[in-house]
């Protein structure tokens, strides 16, 4: 074992997950971009036939964006944060490190060919659940190697106290294991049509309504054990060490993560509203997610809280005013979502375009704005080199900020129109509109949304180059920066 003086941390590992954090974030939002124009401009479907359609694309986008950016940033992070908060270097194992490079290989090609077979057409149907049983299968050891890792590592720890970021990227770990394993059991409908099935294609265990519960238990929290938990894990540690503050209350850090344990899991049936599912699992999953906000709120709050007093920081740091906003978001999109929840609100959104506003404002300025803070946090510690560009990052953050806007607010007024119109009956009782007048009514929005995507993928072919260029040609740093990152 090396003593604590000597002691270096091996980022091999954490660069590998930066590098497709960075690849799979481009592929994700490019498609998206895409799928969006396609929304606003529909001839834009028939570019390269079957594989350029909304409906083949769409899932691609989604999933590369949940398993590919997310999750690559996910895995970046704790390589990177498990280390220093653990005071053990991850060389300081042999069977570490090739789990670690193990987990690497077999996530990146792992993702290629899931990418792959959902452009082929090989789907389950499920949200964020697509890929066919033999891609689950490789998913789980993904997430068994994972779990190998973090453990061990805490296993071999010199730092006898868990940092509370440990616990929500543990809490990561056990949460999406229960929820993958439950609701991807399938079965392959060669086995249950006397061979006139695939062995690719499979269905779900569960029929019908059951299997709609499962379903969006498991998709509501995977938005949580994914977009939440684990972007909380970062929160926590980035901000403190960027701002060189405290965390403004550690026992309300426990009080929200054991908040957001128990109140996430019941909430899932809120996407079920107005269906089959029994009235009182509606009604249990309408009062959860109302409950929701006191854990969200406690997090967001304790990260804003953190700034106080240095609120001078917003205009020297701009890393700090991207999780300052990340954390905004998250407040607004954990008070949005449980909005949606209630019935009578629900009966107007549910189907409508406020739902990916609701999401994409969680995800673009929550998820994707901490995970770009973080690696940029990460880099000058990493490769020893400053950041290329300040005025980039403040470039980037602007058209960032706009797009995010943009793409929510048009899609609340979209979304809002469209539940009033689908409601709207004249004297007889008779509906007003026909689907058509909604579609043509929204045209603008999409539109909107289209120039939303387009700008929010040009901020992020800007940190594309900012961290390109730092990792390769910046200026050398003779020795790791305490708190603030140099930018040059």
């Amino acid at each position: 074992m090396q003593s604590n003086a000597a002691l270096e941390y091996d980022y091999s590992i954490a660069k590998l997950f930066t590098y497709t954090t960075i690849l799979f974030g481009f592929l994700g939002m490019l498609v998206g971009t895409l799928i969006a124009a396609q929304m606003a401009f529909p001839e834009l479907n028939y570019l390269i036939g079957e594989y350029g359609t909304f409906s083949r694309l769409r899932p691609i986008h989604t999933n590369t964006v949940v398993f590919g950016f997310t999750v690559s940033g996910i895995f970046a992070t704790w390589y990177y944060v498990g280390q220093r908060v653990l005071k053990v270097s991850m060389a300081e194992s042999k069977f570490l490190m090739a789990i670690g490079k193990i987990h690497f290989w077999l996530y990146f090609v792992g993702a290629l060919v899931a990418t792959v077979s959902l452009l082929l057409g090989y789907s389950q149907s499920h949200e964020y659940a697509q890929y066919e049983w033999p891609i689950d299968i490789v998913i789980v050891l993904i997430w068994i190697l994972w779990g190998i890792s973090i453990f061990g590592i805490v296993g071999i720890r010199r730092e006898k106290s868990l940092y509370i970021s440990l616990w929500y990227y543990i809490a990561c770990f056990l949460g999406v294991s229960m929820l993958y394993l439950f609701n991807n059991i399938s079965v392959p409908t060669y086995f249950l049509t006397d061979g006139l099935g695939s062995v690719m294609h499979s269905v779900s265990m569960y029929s019908g309504t059951n299997d709609a519960l499962v379903q969006w238990w498991y998709g509501h929290n995977a938005v949580a054990f994914g977009f939440t938990v684990p972007i909380v894990a970062m929160i926590y540690y980035f901000l403190p060490k960027e701002s060189g503050q405290a965390i403004y209350s550690y026992k309300l850090s426990l009080l929200s993560f054991w908040g957001l344990m128990f109140v996430y899991l019941w909430a899932g049936s809120h996407h079920l509203l107005w269906s089959t599912v029994p009235d009182w699992m509606q009604t249990m999953g309408s009062a959860f997610s109302i409950v929701l906000i006191l854990p969200s709120w406690g997090s967001a709050i304790n990260m804003l809280l953190t700034m106080k007093g240095e609120w001078n920081q917003l205009t020297e740091n701009p890393l700090i005013k991207f999780m300052v906003l990340a954390s905004t978001f998250y407040m607004l999109s954990t008070l949005e979502g449980p909005i949606q929840a209630i019935k009578s609100v629900n009966a107007i959104a549910h189907f409508t375009d406020w739902i990916p506003g609701h999401v994409h404002d969680g995800v673009l300025g929550w998820v994707v704005f901490m995970i770009m803070s973080a690696l940029f946090h990460m880099v000058p510690r990493m490769f020893k080199r400053e950041i290329y560009s300040k005025k980039l990052i403040e470039v980037q953050f602007w058209i960032q900020t706009v797009a995010v806007v943009l793409y929510f607010t048009s899609m609340w007024i979209a979304g809002i129109t469209q539940g009033m119109m689908w409601r709207a009956v004249d004297e007889y009782g008779n509906l007003m509109y026909s689907f058509i007048d909604t579609v043509t009514v929204l045209h603008p929005y999409y539109a909107i949304r289209a120039l939303s995507g387009v700008l929010y993928l040009t901020g992020f072919l800007i940190f594309a180059y900012n961290m390109y260029k730092s990792m390769t040609s910046s200026k050398q740093l003779t020795e790791e920066p305490q708190f603030k990152t140099p930018m040059a």
